[in-house]
């Protein structure tokens, strides 16, 4: 359904859609997902107000999620894990008011019908959580949604709200795209709706957003991010000019799909240009583990020995492995961001958007969530987190598969970039 069909509903019959929608998915997977679900009667009334309001946007009267690191009012925020409201709210609880993203979303029209479950903390790529559940691909049993954004994703992809919020710090909204055949955005560090949402490392974190298909996508980034004069296109005007790089670490048939799917809407970069990119990727995972490592240890080393226990334990180990980082470890792998930064803006002074791969694979097995793959992910993910640029995330099916997908990265050097919705047209 897109927002088109939401929005002709009555609203107590969208808000019974979502129930359905929620009691459709198994029992495990409700709970892997749902952090909180509206009450129908409430959501029906919230949804019947937005539709009555004198605004109307693109967004108006669509219910959507959020992934449980946004505050809501009166509603506990654990982002993953088994205890955050412990820490942040001891007396009661709960957050006392919204937090900016999900404020913009309703003052854009948008009614909250879900908090969304997630990668603990943010500090995962596969969506796996002890706590809840893994989420996993609805229709793909085993099939892992990605993370961390996982339960947004999840949602998305099985109809139960057609819009969802996310973070992205190292590729959680552009892993889960590809892995769900989702569209996404993924903007930039340090803007307001990301201020105050449950940080992992503040350089690299951003806010984000899934649909489930490009219209939409396109409706929400004009509700959110509408289209400013500077971004608009002279008329007449040159065509957009883009390149795709192929990563390494590619599976074949992902290798095969990127190609047919980025050469259509851009050629490959000249040689040269593309050798020294790679020269200066390859650590980019490394580098991530490092600088993003050390600012999530700072958030928290306060109060991380009396909750050690009760850590995801696979986060524990990264945190653990972040403590130990000296100030000379974070000075080496800084000068490494900011030649990778410099290289993207001089790319961006001849280029308008470049394509990235998102995903070497299709979307995991249990098995197949190994630190070696995880490697392999951030591989392709972070490069443009180091430059704290903005990312249109793309699906593409995988031939062959039974419905699996991967995805494009589309890069471009601001959020208002017209190749945004250029490549949508195309796309």
């Amino acid at each position: 359904m897109t927002f088109a069909h939401w929005q002709s509903l009555a609203p107590a019959a969208a808000a019974r859609r979502v129930h359905e929608r929620v009691a459709a998915l198994a029992p495990g997977q409700q709970r892997a997902a749902l952090a909180w679900l509206a009450p129908e009667a409430r959501l029906a009334a919230e949804l019947s107000a937005a539709s009555a309001a004198a605004l109307r946007s693109p967004l108006t009267g669509v219910p959507f999620a959020a992934k449980d690191l946004f505050d809501a009012a009166g509603l506990p925020t654990f982002a993953g894990s088994a205890f955050l409201p412990e820490v942040r709210h001891p007396l009661t609880g709960v957050a006392p008011s919204d937090g900016s993203f999900i404020a913009a979303a309703r003052a854009a029209g948008a009614v909250l019908a879900a908090k969304a479950h997630m990668h603990e903390f943010a500090y995962g790529i596969t969506g796996e959580n002890p706590h809840y559940g893994d989420c996993e691909i609805p229709g793909h049993p085993g099939r892992t949604t990605g993370g961390s954004s996982s339960g947004s994703a999840l949602l998305v992809k099985a109809g139960v709200v057609p819009f969802a919020l996310g973070t992205d710090t190292g590729g959680s909204i552009r892993v889960p795209a590809a892995f769900c055949g989702l569209y996404g955005f993924r903007m930039t560090p340090r803007h307001p709706w990301i201020a105050d949402g449950y940080p992992l490392a503040e350089s690299l974190d951003t806010p984000g957003f899934f649909t489930a298909n490009a219209a939409d996508l396109r409706s929400a980034l004009d509700a959110l991010i509408p289209v400013s004069p500077s971004s608009v296109l002279p008329a007449p005007c040159s065509p957009l000019k883009g390149a795709y790089l192929v990563l390494p670490g590619l599976e074949a048939n992902v290798e095969k799909a990127f190609l047919a799917a980025a050469s259509r809407v851009a050629p490959a970069l000249p040689p040269g240009i593309a050798a020294e990119l790679l020269t200066l990727f390859a650590p980019a995972a490394e580098l991530y583990a490092i600088l993003g490592g050390a600012e999530t240890w700072r958030i928290h080393a306060p109060f991380y020995e009396r909750y050690r226990d009760r850590y995801d334990p696979n986060v524990r180990a990264r945190i653990d492995r972040a403590r130990t980082l000296t100030a000379a470890d974070v000075a080496r792998a800084q000068a490494n961001r900011d030649a990778i930064t410099a290289a993207w803006a001089a790319l961006f002074r001849d280029y308008d958007f470049i394509v990235l791969p998102s995903s070497p694979c299709a979307a995991l097995t249990k098995a197949g969530c190994t630190l070696e793959m995880r490697a392999r992910i951030l591989g392709l993910t972070v490069p443009a987190s180091m430059a704290s640029l903005p990312v249109l995330a793309l699906p593409v099916p995988l031939p062959e598969t039974g419905g699996l997908t991967t995805g494009l990265q589309i890069v471009v050097p601001s959020i208002h970039s017209p190749a945004i919705r250029a490549v949508l047209e195309v796309c």
